[in-house]
C-alpha cells in the first residue's frame, strides 16, 4: 500500500506544525524523515497513523486498516514496572487481528518464535520488561511489528539511545522489510543512517523542503533551507538550545 498526502497540513489547537505537504510514499518503499527539532517530524508519523486529524488537506492509505498500521513512537510509554514478560510484550502485536482475549494458534506461535529469533533474544523471552536494557527493550517492540505483520511501518526515532550493536541489527531489519511489501516511514536524526538505510527521504522543515531519492534530497543546499526555516520559529515554540540543526 502508498501513502498520498494532498496539501496536507497538521497542527494542535491552531498552532501549524506541518504545512502545505503534498506527495506520496510508494508501496514497498522506505522513506527517512528528517529536519531539524521542531520541524513537524513526530506530528506527521501521528497523523500517518490515524492519531491526528488533519487542519486541511487530506491522507490517503489506499484503504489500509488501522490493524494493519505498526506505529512505533519515540517513548514507548510502556511501565517498566508492569509485570509484563518479553514474550508477552512480543505477543500483543497479534491484538489487530486476534482481539485482546483471542488466542494464538500454531502458526501465530511459529511467527512469533521466528520474531524473537530475528531480533536476537532467545532465551530472554521471559525475563520482564524491567529487567532488560534498553537496546532489548527496542528488540523486543521491533519484534512486536513484526508478529504485527502490517502493511505500514511507522517508527519515530527508533535507533536513540541504544547501543550501536543494536542499532545495526535493527537498522538491517526495518532495510528489508519493503522487499517483503511493506511501506516504511522512518523519523531519523542520523543523516548517515538515513543515506545508507533509506532510499528516500522526506527533508521537512513544516513545510516540504525536499522529497525524493536520498542522495538528491540530503545535499547541503536542501539541509542549509530546512536549517534556515527552523531559524525564524519563535524561541518560545523551539527553545535555541534544544534545536538540532541538519548538518552534511
Amino acid at each position: 500500500m502508498g501513502v498520498t498526502l494532498d496539501n496536507l497540513s497538521l497542527g494542535y489547537d491552531r498552532h501549524t506544525a506541518v504545512s502545505g505537504l503534498s506527495g506520496r510514499f510508494a508501496t514497498g518503499s522506505l522513506t527517512a524523515v528528517v529536519g531539524p527539532n521542531g520541524s513537524g517530524k513526530s506530528t506527521l508519523l501521528m497523523a500517518l497513523a490515524g492519531h491526528l486529524q488533519p487542519l486541511t488537506g487530506s491522507i490517503d492509505r489506499d484503504g489500509v486498516q488501522a490493524s494493519q498500521i505498526a506505529y512505533l513512537p519515540q517513548a514507548h510509554g510502556l511501565d517498566l514496572k508492569f509485570p509484563l514478560r518479553i514474550l508477552d510484550l512480543i505477543s500483543l502485536g497479534f491484538i489487530g487481528r486476534r482481539g485482546l482475549l483471542g488466542g494464538l494458534d500454531v502458526k501465530d506461535r511459529d511467527r512469533l518464535a521466528a520474531a524473537v529469533t530475528a531480533v536476537g533474544l532467545q532465551g530472554l523471552e521471559r525475563r520482564p520488561i524491567g529487567a532488560v536494557s534498553g537496546g532489548q527493550l527496542q528488540r523486543a517492540l521491533f519484534a512486536r511489528v513484526l508478529v504485527q505483520d502490517a502493511q505500514l511501518v511507522l517508527l519515530d526515532e527508533p535507533f536513540n539511545g541504544i547501543d550501536a550493536r543494536t542499532a545495526e541489527d535493527l537498522g538491517e531489519l526495518m532495510a528489508g522489510w519493503p522487499a517483503q511489501g511493506r511501506t516504511v516511514i522512518a523519523v531519523l536524526h542520523d543523516l548517515d543512517l538515513a543515506r545508507r538505510l533509506c532510499p528516500n527521504t522526506l527533508v521537512l522543515a513544516r513545510e516540504k523542503v525536499a522529497w525524493g531519492p536520498s542522495d538528491e534530497a540530503l545535499v547541503q543546499e536542501s539541509l542549509s533551507r530546512a536549517n534556515r526555516l527552523a531559524a525564524t520559529w519563535l524561541q518560545d515554540d523551539v527553545p535555541i538550545a534544544a534545536r538540532q540543526d541538519l548538518t552534511a
